[in-house]
């Protein structure tokens, strides 16, 4: 009978390290989410301008001006 509650308390133990690491890795996943869309809205801003001169070279490559607006 010992045996089965010395087996049970080990199980007990394993879920419960298993449950504090899921734990902290579904932390550092919501932590990374928060990283990726804060570098995203820094990098947005020089994302477009860049586009918008790739979208003028092109049209300057072409013999074409862009508009002015």
């Amino acid at each position: 009978m010992n045996w089965i509650f010395a087996g049970a308390g080990l199980a007990l133990a394993g879920l419960t390290v298993l449950a504090v690491l899921g734990l902290r890795v579904l932390v550092a996943a919501r932590e990374l989410g928060r990283e990726v869309d804060r570098a995203h809205r820094r990098i947005e801003p020089a994302r477009a301008l860049l586009a918008e001169r790739a979208a003028e070279a092109r049209l300057s490559a072409a013999g074409r001006t862009p508009p002015r607006g």
